[in-house]
């Protein structure tokens, strides 16, 4: 997703309304600003992140939380861990299958990319592995744009 660094207009209140609605959650102004807050920012956020910006908006960290989980839940956020135990939050792309393949996350600025010449196990090795259903395969390091910004 790309920066945007624009105040959020009637189409953008009006598109989270829908997605909200569609996915059986009620369309409240927190889930709005959060859904909102996701589609500008250009990485995953972290609650705190999340909360600097809606809290002077009139939403408490609570209410950005549970809003967090609630849209986590109904799968129209994603929720990664990073191995610092601190969940990032980012939108789900309906289009982009993440069990379908492995991704690259940067453990120092959250950047996730696809590792799309890596296949997953065939369903076969699956069922042999009983495995029911993989949700997603995440390989951590570093980038190399962090990487070069230490030398």
């Amino acid at each position: 997703m790309n920066a945007k660094k624009k105040t959020t207009g009637v189409d953008d209140v009006n598109e989270a309304r829908k997605l909200i609605r569609e996915a059986g959650l009620r369309s409240t102004p927190a889930r709005i600003s959060v859904i909102n807050a996701l589609k500008r920012a250009a990485k995953p956020q972290t609650h705190a992140e999340l909360s600097d910006q809606l809290v002077p908006l009139g939403f408490d960290k609570a209410t950005v939380f549970r809003n967090l989980t609630d849209l986590a839940e109904a799968e129209l956020v994603l929720r990664t861990e990073l191995g610092d135990h601190v969940w990032r939050f980012e939108l789900r792309d309906p289009s982009h299958d993440r069990s379908s393949h492995p991704h690259f996350v940067c453990v120092d600025c959250g950047t996730v990319s696809c590792i799309e010449e890596m296949a997953l196990p065939s369903p076969t090795v699956r069922r042999s592995l009983n495995i029911a259903r993989i949700s997603e395969v995440l390989v951590k390091g570093h980038c190399g744009t962090c990487e070069a910004g230490r030398k």
